[in-house]
Protein backbone atom coordinates (compact mmCIF):
# COMPACT_ATOMS: atom_id res chain seq x y z
CA UNK A 1 0.00 0.00 0.00
CA UNK A 2 1.69 3.24 -0.84
CA UNK A 3 0.98 6.02 1.23
CA UNK A 4 1.23 9.48 -0.64
CA UNK A 5 2.76 12.81 1.34
CA UNK A 6 -0.74 14.29 1.95
CA UNK A 7 -2.04 11.11 3.78
CA UNK A 8 1.03 11.63 5.94
CA UNK A 9 0.21 14.90 7.23
CA UNK A 10 -3.29 14.21 7.62
CA UNK A 11 -3.91 11.31 8.86
CA UNK A 12 -3.06 9.17 12.37
CA UNK A 13 -0.71 6.53 11.73
CA UNK A 14 -1.81 3.09 12.90
CA UNK A 15 0.58 0.43 13.46
CA UNK A 16 0.04 -1.51 10.25
CA UNK A 17 0.75 1.60 8.18
CA UNK A 18 3.59 2.53 9.72
CA UNK A 19 5.69 -0.44 9.04
CA UNK A 20 4.16 -0.48 5.27
CA UNK A 21 5.29 2.93 5.57
CA UNK A 22 8.61 2.06 6.83
CA UNK A 23 9.08 -1.34 4.35
CA UNK A 24 8.56 0.59 1.29
CA UNK A 25 10.60 3.77 1.67
CA UNK A 26 13.72 1.77 4.11
CA UNK A 27 17.23 2.12 2.49
CA UNK A 28 18.24 -1.49 3.55
CA UNK A 29 15.25 -2.82 1.81
CA UNK A 30 16.26 -0.88 -1.03
CA UNK A 31 19.48 -2.13 -1.30
CA UNK A 32 18.26 -5.88 -0.82
CA UNK A 33 15.76 -5.35 -4.01
CA UNK A 34 19.47 -4.20 -5.52
CA UNK A 35 21.22 -7.16 -4.21
CA UNK A 36 18.13 -9.32 -5.61
CA UNK A 37 18.43 -7.72 -9.21
CA UNK A 38 22.06 -8.63 -9.27
CA UNK A 39 21.46 -12.29 -8.27
CA UNK A 40 18.82 -12.25 -11.16
CA UNK A 41 21.08 -10.72 -13.40
CA UNK A 42 23.66 -13.49 -12.53
CA UNK A 43 21.39 -16.16 -13.55
CA UNK A 44 20.40 -14.59 -16.99
CA UNK A 45 24.48 -14.50 -17.57
CA UNK A 46 24.01 -18.52 -16.41
CA UNK A 47 21.02 -19.38 -19.03
CA UNK A 48 23.06 -17.70 -21.86
CA UNK A 49 26.19 -19.70 -21.08
CA UNK A 50 24.19 -22.33 -22.48
CA UNK A 51 23.75 -20.36 -26.17
CA UNK A 52 26.24 -20.24 -28.68
CA UNK A 53 28.87 -17.30 -28.74
CA UNK A 54 29.35 -15.22 -32.14
CA UNK A 55 31.73 -12.91 -32.94
CA UNK A 56 32.89 -10.86 -35.85
CA UNK A 57 36.11 -8.98 -36.78
CA UNK A 58 37.36 -6.40 -39.46
CA UNK A 59 41.15 -5.68 -39.36
CA UNK A 60 43.17 -3.32 -41.44
CA UNK A 61 46.87 -3.43 -42.23
CA UNK A 62 49.07 -0.77 -44.26
CA UNK A 63 52.77 -1.65 -44.61
CA UNK A 64 55.65 0.03 -45.98
CA UNK A 65 59.24 -0.99 -46.26
CA UNK A 66 59.88 -4.63 -46.21
CA UNK A 67 57.38 -6.35 -45.85
CA UNK A 68 55.85 -10.34 -47.04
CA UNK A 69 53.53 -9.92 -50.13
CA UNK A 70 50.28 -12.44 -49.49
CA UNK A 71 49.92 -12.68 -53.58
CA UNK A 72 53.43 -14.17 -54.33
CA UNK A 73 54.60 -14.76 -50.48
CA UNK A 74 58.30 -12.91 -51.42
CA UNK A 75 59.63 -10.51 -49.76
CA UNK A 76 58.84 -6.74 -51.24
CA UNK A 77 59.54 -3.14 -50.50
CA UNK A 78 56.43 -1.59 -51.70
CA UNK A 79 53.94 -0.30 -49.97
CA UNK A 80 50.98 -2.30 -49.47
CA UNK A 81 47.31 -2.25 -47.76
CA UNK A 82 45.97 -5.65 -46.15
CA UNK A 83 42.29 -5.81 -45.49
CA UNK A 84 40.38 -9.18 -43.71
CA UNK A 85 36.81 -9.95 -42.53
CA UNK A 86 36.08 -12.21 -40.24
CA UNK A 87 32.94 -14.12 -38.36
CA UNK A 88 32.57 -17.09 -36.55
CA UNK A 89 30.68 -19.35 -33.91
CA UNK A 90 31.49 -21.50 -30.58
CA UNK A 91 30.05 -23.79 -28.65
CA UNK A 92 30.64 -26.11 -25.53
CA UNK A 93 28.89 -29.24 -25.94
CA UNK A 94 30.45 -31.13 -22.79
CA UNK A 95 32.14 -29.37 -19.63
CA UNK A 96 31.69 -31.84 -17.17
CA UNK A 97 28.26 -30.14 -16.46
CA UNK A 98 29.86 -27.31 -15.39
CA UNK A 99 27.21 -24.94 -17.03
CA UNK A 100 23.89 -26.64 -15.52
CA UNK A 101 25.37 -26.57 -11.76
CA UNK A 102 26.14 -22.79 -12.38
CA UNK A 103 22.78 -22.57 -13.90
CA UNK A 104 21.23 -24.33 -10.18
CA UNK A 105 23.62 -22.17 -8.48
CA UNK A 106 22.48 -19.13 -9.72
CA UNK A 107 19.08 -20.19 -9.40
CA UNK A 108 19.28 -20.54 -5.40
CA UNK A 109 21.13 -17.46 -5.47
CA UNK A 110 17.86 -15.77 -6.69
CA UNK A 111 15.59 -17.46 -4.67
CA UNK A 112 17.86 -16.63 -1.06
CA UNK A 113 17.82 -13.10 -2.62
CA UNK A 114 14.44 -12.96 -2.53
CA UNK A 115 14.34 -14.54 1.12
CA UNK A 116 16.92 -11.74 2.21
CA UNK A 117 14.65 -9.23 0.69
CA UNK A 118 11.58 -10.58 2.36
CA UNK A 119 13.72 -11.07 5.79
CA UNK A 120 15.09 -6.88 5.76
CA UNK A 121 11.21 -6.14 4.97
CA UNK A 122 10.24 -8.20 7.92
CA UNK A 123 13.45 -6.48 10.31
CA UNK A 124 12.50 -3.23 9.27
CA UNK A 125 8.87 -3.92 10.20
CA UNK A 126 10.00 -4.72 13.52
CA UNK A 127 11.76 -1.85 13.97
CA UNK A 128 9.15 -0.54 13.40
CA UNK A 129 7.20 -1.34 15.47
CA UNK A 130 9.66 -1.64 18.05
CA UNK A 131 9.51 2.34 18.15
CA UNK A 132 5.78 3.01 16.85
CA UNK A 133 4.89 0.57 20.56
CA UNK A 134 7.23 3.30 22.59
CA UNK A 135 5.83 6.17 20.82
CA UNK A 136 1.95 4.86 21.71
CA UNK A 137 3.58 3.90 25.28
CA UNK A 138 4.67 7.63 26.22
CA UNK A 139 1.58 8.81 24.35
CA UNK A 140 -0.32 6.86 26.71
CA UNK A 141 1.91 8.22 29.77
CA UNK A 142 1.87 11.77 28.47
CA UNK A 143 -2.18 11.58 28.62
CA UNK A 144 -1.92 9.86 32.42
CA UNK A 145 0.62 12.61 33.41
CA UNK A 146 -1.71 15.14 31.97
CA UNK A 147 -4.74 13.52 34.08
CA UNK A 148 -2.32 13.27 37.25
CA UNK A 149 -1.64 17.13 36.41
CA UNK A 150 -5.96 18.05 36.73
CA UNK A 151 -6.11 15.99 39.67
CA UNK A 152 -4.04 16.88 41.38
CA UNK A 153 -5.13 20.74 40.64
CA UNK A 154 -8.17 20.10 41.90
CA UNK A 155 -7.45 18.56 44.96
CA UNK A 156 -4.68 21.25 45.39
CA UNK A 157 -8.26 23.58 45.39
CA UNK A 158 -10.02 21.52 47.98
CA UNK A 159 -7.10 21.17 50.51
CA UNK A 160 -6.97 25.50 50.01
CA UNK A 161 -10.17 25.90 50.80
CA UNK A 162 -10.08 22.99 53.54
CA UNK A 163 -6.79 24.93 55.24
CA UNK A 164 -8.73 28.27 55.26
CA UNK A 165 -11.39 26.98 57.54
CA UNK A 166 -9.34 24.50 59.54
CA UNK A 167 -9.65 21.62 58.48
CA UNK A 168 -6.17 21.23 57.04
CA UNK A 169 -2.69 22.09 58.23
CA UNK A 170 -0.07 24.74 56.44
CA UNK A 171 1.82 20.91 56.20
CA UNK A 172 -1.14 19.33 54.16
CA UNK A 173 -0.80 22.06 52.32
CA UNK A 174 2.30 22.16 51.30
CA UNK A 175 2.71 18.49 50.61
CA UNK A 176 0.12 18.87 48.15
CA UNK A 177 1.52 21.74 46.10
CA UNK A 178 4.73 19.33 46.34
CA UNK A 179 2.69 16.59 44.43
CA UNK A 180 1.48 19.28 42.19
CA UNK A 181 4.87 20.44 40.92
CA UNK A 182 6.01 16.96 40.72
CA UNK A 183 2.95 15.74 38.61
CA UNK A 184 4.33 19.03 36.18
CA UNK A 185 7.10 17.51 36.25
CA UNK A 186 6.55 14.00 35.49
CA UNK A 187 4.54 15.25 32.43
CA UNK A 188 7.06 17.43 31.20
CA UNK A 189 9.53 14.57 31.46
CA UNK A 190 6.79 12.00 29.65
CA UNK A 191 6.61 14.89 27.15
CA UNK A 192 9.94 14.87 25.87
CA UNK A 193 10.29 11.25 26.12
CA UNK A 194 7.51 11.57 23.54
CA UNK A 195 9.63 13.56 21.38
CA UNK A 196 12.33 11.35 21.25
CA UNK A 197 10.01 8.52 20.58
CA UNK A 198 8.36 9.91 17.94
CA UNK A 199 12.00 11.15 15.97
CA UNK A 200 13.10 7.62 16.50
CA UNK A 201 9.93 5.94 14.84
CA UNK A 202 10.36 8.82 11.96
CA UNK A 203 13.83 7.79 11.51
CA UNK A 204 12.84 3.83 11.47
CA UNK A 205 10.21 4.60 8.65
CA UNK A 206 12.23 6.68 6.46
CA UNK A 207 9.90 9.70 7.06
CA UNK A 208 11.12 12.91 7.36
CA UNK A 209 11.51 14.58 10.57
CA UNK A 210 9.64 18.16 9.89
CA UNK A 211 6.20 15.91 9.23
CA UNK A 212 4.08 15.38 11.56
CA UNK A 213 3.26 12.66 13.22
CA UNK A 214 0.60 11.00 15.50
CA UNK A 215 -0.11 7.36 16.43
CA UNK A 216 -3.19 5.69 17.42
CA UNK A 217 -3.91 2.12 18.27
CA UNK A 218 -6.80 -0.17 16.71
CA UNK A 219 -7.01 -1.94 20.61
CA UNK A 220 -8.85 -0.53 22.80
CA UNK A 221 -6.58 -1.12 25.81
CA UNK A 222 -9.30 -0.12 28.68
CA UNK A 223 -6.51 1.25 30.90
CA UNK A 224 -8.41 5.07 30.83
CA UNK A 225 -11.87 3.52 31.51
CA UNK A 226 -10.31 1.68 35.03
CA UNK A 227 -8.70 5.65 35.85
CA UNK A 228 -12.28 7.10 35.36
CA UNK A 229 -14.04 5.06 37.49
CA UNK A 230 -15.92 7.70 39.75
CA UNK A 231 -17.28 5.11 42.81
CA UNK A 232 -15.15 2.76 44.43
CA UNK A 233 -15.73 -0.87 43.83
CA UNK A 234 -17.15 -0.19 39.97
CA UNK A 235 -16.10 -1.72 36.80
CA UNK A 236 -16.36 0.08 33.58
CA UNK A 237 -18.03 -1.78 30.98
CA UNK A 238 -14.91 -1.08 28.76
CA UNK A 239 -13.05 -2.73 31.49
CA UNK A 240 -15.12 -5.95 32.10
CA UNK A 241 -14.36 -5.95 27.75
CA UNK A 242 -10.95 -5.88 28.47
CA UNK A 243 -10.73 -8.07 31.30
CA UNK A 244 -13.41 -10.85 29.34
CA UNK A 245 -10.91 -10.45 26.46
CA UNK A 246 -8.03 -11.69 27.85
CA UNK A 247 -9.54 -14.21 29.78
CA UNK A 248 -11.11 -15.57 26.51
CA UNK A 249 -7.33 -15.51 24.58
CA UNK A 250 -5.56 -17.31 27.71
CA UNK A 251 -8.47 -19.72 27.96
CA UNK A 252 -7.84 -20.83 24.46
CA UNK A 253 -4.38 -21.16 24.75
CA UNK A 254 -3.85 -22.36 27.83
CA UNK A 255 -4.15 -25.94 26.71
CA UNK A 256 -1.06 -25.50 25.04
CA UNK A 257 0.54 -25.89 28.38
CA UNK A 258 3.39 -23.07 27.33
CA UNK A 259 4.14 -24.88 24.48
CA UNK A 260 3.83 -24.15 20.70
CA UNK A 261 1.47 -25.11 18.17
CA UNK A 262 3.31 -28.09 16.20
CA UNK A 263 3.94 -25.62 13.17
CA UNK A 264 6.16 -22.81 15.39
CA UNK A 265 8.32 -26.17 16.25
CA UNK A 266 10.46 -25.92 13.12
CA UNK A 267 9.60 -22.94 11.26
CA UNK A 268 10.12 -23.95 8.17
CA UNK A 269 8.50 -20.89 6.09
CA UNK A 270 10.36 -18.13 8.07
CA UNK A 271 12.46 -16.04 5.42
CA UNK A 272 15.55 -15.87 7.38
CA UNK A 273 15.80 -19.96 7.30
CA UNK A 274 15.05 -20.45 3.66
CA UNK A 275 17.86 -18.14 3.01
CA UNK A 276 20.24 -20.12 4.95
CA UNK A 277 19.18 -23.29 3.15
CA UNK A 278 19.33 -21.84 -0.18
CA UNK A 279 22.56 -20.62 0.03
CA UNK A 280 23.59 -24.23 1.02
CA UNK A 281 22.05 -25.52 -1.80
CA UNK A 282 24.57 -22.60 -3.93
CA UNK A 283 27.08 -23.82 -2.41
CA UNK A 284 26.55 -27.40 -3.23
CA UNK A 285 26.17 -26.80 -7.19
CA UNK A 286 28.88 -24.58 -6.80
CA UNK A 287 31.19 -27.66 -5.49
CA UNK A 288 30.06 -29.35 -7.72
CA UNK A 289 30.68 -26.59 -10.69
CA UNK A 290 34.24 -26.73 -9.15
CA UNK A 291 34.73 -30.94 -9.87
CA UNK A 292 33.68 -30.60 -12.98
CA UNK A 293 36.98 -29.21 -14.08
CA UNK A 294 38.13 -32.61 -13.60
CA UNK A 295 36.45 -33.77 -16.40
CA UNK A 296 37.26 -33.02 -20.27
CA UNK A 297 35.67 -30.69 -22.58
CA UNK A 298 34.63 -30.49 -25.81
CA UNK A 299 33.36 -27.84 -28.07
CA UNK A 300 32.50 -27.35 -31.50
CA UNK A 301 33.60 -23.71 -33.67
CA UNK A 302 32.90 -22.37 -37.28
CA UNK A 303 33.54 -19.55 -39.23
CA UNK A 304 34.16 -17.99 -42.14
CA UNK A 305 36.51 -15.48 -43.50
CA UNK A 306 37.99 -13.37 -46.86
CA UNK A 307 40.84 -10.87 -47.02
CA UNK A 308 41.49 -7.56 -49.43
CA UNK A 309 44.66 -6.45 -50.64
CA UNK A 310 46.45 -3.92 -52.54
CA UNK A 311 49.80 -2.71 -53.91
CA UNK A 312 49.54 0.99 -53.61
CA UNK A 313 50.58 3.37 -56.51
CA UNK A 314 49.61 0.49 -59.02
CA UNK A 315 45.98 -0.50 -60.95
CA UNK A 316 46.47 -4.18 -61.25
CA UNK A 317 44.86 -4.92 -57.98
CA UNK A 318 41.64 -6.48 -58.19
CA UNK A 319 38.37 -5.29 -57.17
CA UNK A 320 37.32 -5.28 -53.91
CA UNK A 321 34.13 -7.33 -54.78
CA UNK A 322 36.19 -10.18 -56.27
CA UNK A 323 38.47 -10.29 -54.07
CA UNK A 324 36.14 -10.42 -51.46
CA UNK A 325 34.37 -13.65 -53.30
CA UNK A 326 37.34 -15.26 -54.63
CA UNK A 327 39.64 -15.07 -50.73
CA UNK A 328 36.00 -16.37 -49.32
CA UNK A 329 37.13 -19.40 -46.45
CA UNK A 330 34.97 -21.12 -43.98
CA UNK A 331 36.03 -23.60 -41.33
CA UNK A 332 34.35 -26.31 -39.06
CA UNK A 333 36.25 -27.77 -35.97
CA UNK A 334 35.84 -29.14 -32.31
CA UNK A 335 38.40 -29.25 -29.72
CA UNK A 336 38.68 -31.56 -26.86
CA UNK A 337 40.41 -30.12 -24.03
CA UNK A 338 41.70 -32.55 -21.21
CA UNK A 339 43.10 -31.33 -18.18
CA UNK A 340 46.29 -32.59 -16.88
CA UNK A 341 48.24 -30.30 -14.41
CA UNK A 342 47.23 -26.99 -13.73
CA UNK A 343 49.72 -26.39 -10.19
CA UNK A 344 46.80 -27.76 -7.36
CA UNK A 345 44.63 -25.09 -8.50
CA UNK A 346 41.73 -27.46 -9.09
CA UNK A 347 42.19 -29.46 -6.33
CA UNK A 348 42.33 -25.88 -4.57
CA UNK A 349 39.16 -24.99 -5.86
CA UNK A 350 37.24 -28.16 -4.82
CA UNK A 351 38.47 -28.11 -1.29
CA UNK A 352 37.63 -24.56 -1.37
CA UNK A 353 34.29 -25.07 -2.72
CA UNK A 354 33.09 -28.24 -0.20
CA UNK A 355 34.14 -26.47 2.72
CA UNK A 356 32.20 -23.71 2.00
CA UNK A 357 29.05 -25.91 1.60
CA UNK A 358 30.10 -27.47 5.38
CA UNK A 359 30.48 -24.29 6.54
CA UNK A 360 26.63 -23.33 4.49
CA UNK A 361 25.17 -26.50 5.95
CA UNK A 362 26.23 -25.80 9.84
CA UNK A 363 25.04 -22.03 9.31
CA UNK A 364 21.45 -23.61 7.66
CA UNK A 365 21.33 -26.19 11.29
CA UNK A 366 22.46 -23.63 13.69
CA UNK A 367 20.19 -21.29 12.15
CA UNK A 368 17.22 -23.91 12.39
CA UNK A 369 17.72 -24.65 16.51
CA UNK A 370 18.11 -20.73 16.80
CA UNK A 371 14.38 -20.35 15.24
CA UNK A 372 13.10 -23.31 16.95
CA UNK A 373 14.15 -21.63 20.48
CA UNK A 374 13.32 -17.82 19.42
CA UNK A 375 9.44 -19.18 17.77
CA UNK A 376 9.49 -21.05 21.56
CA UNK A 377 10.00 -18.11 23.51
CA UNK A 378 8.11 -15.58 21.54
CA UNK A 379 4.91 -17.64 22.21
CA UNK A 380 5.61 -18.31 25.73
CA UNK A 381 6.50 -14.92 26.82
CA UNK A 382 2.63 -13.87 24.63
CA UNK A 383 1.41 -15.96 26.88
CA UNK A 384 3.15 -14.93 30.10
CA UNK A 385 2.05 -11.50 29.00
CA UNK A 386 -1.47 -12.60 28.50
CA UNK A 387 -1.45 -13.63 31.86
CA UNK A 388 -0.30 -10.62 33.20
CA UNK A 389 -2.44 -8.03 31.87
CA UNK A 390 -5.14 -9.99 33.32
CA UNK A 391 -3.58 -10.01 36.71
CA UNK A 392 -2.09 -5.94 36.03
CA UNK A 393 -6.31 -5.67 34.99
CA UNK A 394 -7.11 -6.83 38.52
CA UNK A 395 -4.18 -4.86 40.63
CA UNK A 396 -4.96 -1.28 38.87
CA UNK A 397 -8.70 -1.57 39.55
CA UNK A 398 -7.84 -2.64 43.22
CA UNK A 399 -5.59 0.50 43.33
CA UNK A 400 -7.93 2.60 42.12
CA UNK A 401 -10.12 1.25 44.94
CA UNK A 402 -7.62 1.45 47.45
CA UNK A 403 -6.59 5.70 45.65
CA UNK A 404 -10.55 6.41 45.87
CA UNK A 405 -10.80 5.21 49.40
CA UNK A 406 -7.83 7.26 50.79
CA UNK A 407 -8.83 10.32 48.79
CA UNK A 408 -12.32 10.82 50.37
CA UNK A 409 -10.32 9.53 54.11
CA UNK A 410 -7.56 12.80 53.07
CA UNK A 411 -10.95 14.90 52.42
CA UNK A 412 -12.63 14.01 55.75
CA UNK A 413 -9.41 14.03 58.11
CA UNK A 414 -8.46 10.71 58.37
CA UNK A 415 -5.23 10.30 56.34
CA UNK A 416 -2.52 11.98 55.35
CA UNK A 417 -1.22 13.89 52.15
CA UNK A 418 1.65 11.34 52.42
CA UNK A 419 -0.66 8.22 52.36
CA UNK A 420 -2.82 10.06 49.33
CA UNK A 421 0.84 10.69 47.48
CA UNK A 422 1.90 7.04 48.21
CA UNK A 423 -1.61 5.42 46.62
CA UNK A 424 -1.60 7.78 43.61
CA UNK A 425 1.70 6.62 43.07
CA UNK A 426 1.09 2.86 43.37
CA UNK A 427 -1.80 3.06 40.96
CA UNK A 428 0.27 5.31 38.28
CA UNK A 429 2.81 3.00 38.27
CA UNK A 430 0.10 -0.06 38.05
CA UNK A 431 -1.08 1.52 35.26
CA UNK A 432 1.65 2.20 33.57
CA UNK A 433 2.73 -1.63 34.20
CA UNK A 434 -0.65 -2.70 32.69
CA UNK A 435 0.26 -0.52 29.98
CA UNK A 436 3.67 -2.10 29.13
CA UNK A 437 2.04 -5.47 29.42
CA UNK A 438 -0.88 -4.83 26.76
CA UNK A 439 1.67 -3.31 24.16
CA UNK A 440 4.20 -6.54 24.96
CA UNK A 441 1.43 -8.55 24.39
CA UNK A 442 1.06 -7.17 21.02
CA UNK A 443 4.49 -7.47 20.37
CA UNK A 444 5.32 -10.71 21.17
CA UNK A 445 1.86 -11.83 19.07
CA UNK A 446 3.77 -10.41 15.98
CA UNK A 447 6.75 -11.53 17.16
CA UNK A 448 5.27 -15.28 17.10
CA UNK A 449 3.55 -14.74 13.51
CA UNK A 450 7.54 -13.74 12.36
CA UNK A 451 8.84 -16.67 13.70
CA UNK A 452 5.73 -18.56 11.81
CA UNK A 453 6.60 -17.31 7.96
CA UNK A 454 3.87 -14.65 8.34
CA UNK A 455 4.42 -11.17 7.02
CA UNK A 456 3.44 -9.18 9.79
CA UNK A 457 3.29 -5.79 7.97
CA UNK A 458 0.60 -6.31 5.45
CA UNK A 459 -2.75 -6.09 6.11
Amino acid sequence: MSLCPVQIKAQTWTMKQCMQYAVEHNHEVKRAELELDNYEASKLGAIGNFLPSVNAGIGAQYNFGRAIDPETNTYTDVSTFYNDYSMYASLPVFDGFSRLNALKAAKASVLMGRNALREQQDQTALATLQAWVNALYYERMVAMAKEKVEETALLLRQTQVLEEVGRKSAADLAQIEAQQAEAAFELTRQENLRASAMLDLKRQMALPLSEELRVKSEESFGSEDISRSEECGMRSENTQKAENTTKSVIDSTSTTNLTPHSSLLTPQNHPELLQARYQMQAKLYEWRQARASLFPSLSLSAGLNTTYFKTLHTKTTSSFSDQFKNNMGEYLGATLSIPLFNRLQTITSIRKAKNNYRIARETYEDKQRELEKLSREAWQDWLAYLKQTEQMIEKVEADSIAYQLTRRQFEEGLSTAIDLHTTSTQLLQSKATLLQCQLMAMVKHELVRYYNGEQIWTE
